[in-house]
This record gives C-alpha cells, structure tokens and sequence, in this order.
C-alpha cells in the first residue's frame, strides 16, 4: 500500500475536521449568496477551492465554516448575519451531505451517518460591535468559535498585523473571553497579536484554538504562533490548527506578498479580494514576478515544528480555502488533504498520531469547551459588562 493510499484510508475512519473555509465569503463576493449560481453539490473548480466532490475526495469529515465579514464593513453585525443565513442555507439544500453540528457528539454523530459536520466561527471581535449580548446572540445562532480579531485591532484586542494598542487584551477583551468560556465557545487565536494570545491563555479556563495559523518559528510572520506559546498549549488543552496559506508558510513568500499586496492597491482593490476582476490584476503581478511556490512539504516542515513544540495532541488542520488567492502545490484544494497525510506518514507520523491531527484532536477541545461551560452556567449569569463600564476612556 502506497503512502497516499494508507491516508486516503486513515481518513475513511477519521476525517479532516478543518478550522477555517470561507466559503461564504467567496459566495457572498462571487454571486451575493444566488447558490443556483455556485452549486456546490456540482464541481466548481473554476471558481472556488470548495465543493462537495472534492471535500468528499479531500476525506473531509467536519468543517468551521467562517461567517467572516470586512473589518470596514459598514455594519459588521448585519453582515455576520448574512454569512450565518449562508451557511444555513448551504445546509438546507444539501441536507445528505452536510449535517449542522453544535457540540462534539454531533461531529460524532456526523462522522457515523458519512455526513459532513458543520460548524461556524465567526472571524473577528468587529463581528459582535463591543456587545456580549450580541456575542450570545451569535453562540444562540451556532457560532462556535470567535476570532478574536482579524487584520484590523479591536476596541479590546490587538491584532497581529495592526499596530499595538491595548497591549493584548483591555478588562473588557478578558470579560469576553470568561462570556465565551461560560457560553462554551471557542477563544479563536488566529490573527491576534502574541500579547493578545498570551493575555487570552491567562484568561481562559477551557482549550483555546489557533483556527488556522501556522508556526513562527518556521515562518517569521506575525500571523504565526511562537514557540512559547505554542508550548503553553498543553496546560491550556488547546490546539493550533496549521494553515496553507503559501504567505504564512514559506519565508520566500512574505516578501513577495508584501509587493503584490502594494500592487493590488495601486489598482484600487483590497489585498483580500478574490474576485474575478482582482485575481486578473494578481495573475499579472505573477507574470512579472514569478511567485515562491509552497508545497506539501512546507506545510509538513510547520507540523514537524509544531509537533515538537505542543505535542501532537494539539494540532490540528485549518486550511483557509477560499480565503486566500494562492494555495500549495500538492494542497490545491479541498481534494488535497490525503496529500499532506501522505507526507507526514513517509516523514515517521503513525496512523495514530494522524487520527489525532485530523479529527480527534478538534473533537476533544470542543467537548472540553463543552464541560467548561457547564460548569460555569451552574455558577455564572450572563454578564452584561460593557465596554464603557470597563475600559473607561482615559482622561
């Protein structure tokens, strides 16, 4: 039996749960969420790194669905809203493959019927407008994780790649944290500053998640996870779903996405777009400079690392499909996670060090987050701080 046939057979019995896909934001960019438009029942390689034969070929057995919106979106809440409507209405017509899923008996349950669990996280504390009563309104809806900021700060929390300016996490940005514990959602550390990371670990009683980042070590941008926080994991039971994004993964590639970042501005598009207009201002950029191609074994050089750093019981996979222009040679789309398996088993990784990597690992920390939360709700009423009451303006 071959490397990639052993994987592909590893994942029959334990799937792919991915941190991060964002597909809705590509539906909502590409056709404003007409799903007749996009079929994903039907293979939509042309557009999209995601469809249901290839997460099917890709041995993907749940996924976080991001509910992102636009740091500068005019009205974040309402936004997040319609990426939630997304996601269910994406359920609602494909009810023989893809199950909602709230807690981690129904990834099981899921993973029994050969269904694809579905969750969401929503990317960004911009998403809950300074409100913990919004924060629960988007738990009650089944967001299951919140990324506590994406590119841009919030009120409450430094992001990686904006400049400091809470110094981590203020007295409200820790009250969001004990709400999450308390509600039994995921502290999503993608996108935050160290010192945001650092504050979340100190503030958390259940297992954070890295929803998909990579390690700093291996790669030196503010994106990725260091190592003293990554060897903090396993006191907190937490994990760091690695990503493919080629920018966060290969060196070479930092530089050269700085410089087609500053492109695509130049022609007035976000960094971030992805449609069809911007990825033709992209391609030309490459065609003039050739861009650093990532591979499978970047990817697996960042578990290796990470591995040794958290242990293998806190890894994990977040792809970042349809989130990102450019994706690894070898993990083009959903269809390529038995490719990275296939890696890490000629690289030594035993068949259990896999099921963990692929399924068990998520299931756990969302169980765990699960007990926290009860716990709490036992002693804890929802609390009604505001921003106001605890972060008072300063002169």
């Amino acid at each position: 039996m071959t490397s990639l046939e052993a994987a592909r057979e590893l994942l029959r019995e334990f799937p792919v749960a991915d941190g991060h896909n964002d597909l809705p934001w590509a539906l909502r960019e590409q056709v404003r969420y007409d799903l007749d438009a996009r079929d994903v029942a039907a293979d939509q390689s042309a557009h999209l790194h995601t469809d249901i034969p290839r997460l099917r070929a890709g041995g993907v057995g749940a996924q976080f669905w991001s509910v992102y919106v636009r740091t500068d979106s005019p009205d974040p809440v309402a936004a997040t809203l319609e990426q939630v409507d997304c996601v269910r209405q994406l359920l609602a017509r494909h009810p023989q493959h893809l199950r909602p899923a709230l807690t981690a008996a129904d990834m099981e349950a899921a993973r029994r019927e050969g269904r694809i669990a579905s969750l969401m996280g929503a990317e960004g504390g911009h998403s809950i407008a300074n409100s913990l009563g919004t924060l629960r309104g988007l738990h009650g809806l089944g967001v299951r994780y919140l990324t506590l900021t994406h590119n841009d700060n919030v009120d409450w929390a430094d992001s990686a790649t904006d400049e400091p300016k809470a110094g981590g996490l203020t007295a409200f940005g820790r009250e969001v944290v004990r709400e999450m514990n308390r509600l039994g959602m995921l502290v999503d550390l993608s996108h935050v500053a160290a010192t945001t990371m650092r504050d979340a670990l100190d503030a958390s009683t259940a297992p954070v998640i890295f929803s998909h980042s990579s390690a700093r070590a291996v790669c030196d941008h503010p994106r990725n996870v260091p190592d003293d926080v990554l060897e903090r994991l396993p006191a907190n039971g937490g994990i760091a779903m690695v990503t493919f994004v080629p920018k966060f993964v290969l060196q070479a590639a930092v530089d050269w996405t700085a410089a087609a970042d500053e492109n695509m501005r130049a022609h007035g598009f976000h960094p971030l777009d992805t449609t069809a207009e911007a990825m033709k201002i992209h391609r030309a950029f490459e065609e003039r400079r050739p861009r650093p191609v990532a591979t499978v074994a970047t990817v697996a050089d960042h578990l290796d690392h990470m591995r040794e750093a958290a242990g293998v019981g806190h890894l994990g996979i977040g792809g970042d499909y349809d989130g990102t222009a450019f994706t690894p040679d070898g993990l083009d789309d959903v269809s390529g996670y038995p490719n990275l398996l296939a890696e890490l088993l000629d690289r030594g990784w035993s068949k259990a060090d896999l099921a963990k990597l692929t399924w068990k690992n998520a299931v756990r920390v969302l169980d765990a987050a699960e007990d926290v939360a009860r716990g709490l709700q036992a002693t804890r009423p929802p609390s009604n701080a505001t921003i106001e009451s605890l972060d008072p303006p300063v002169g």
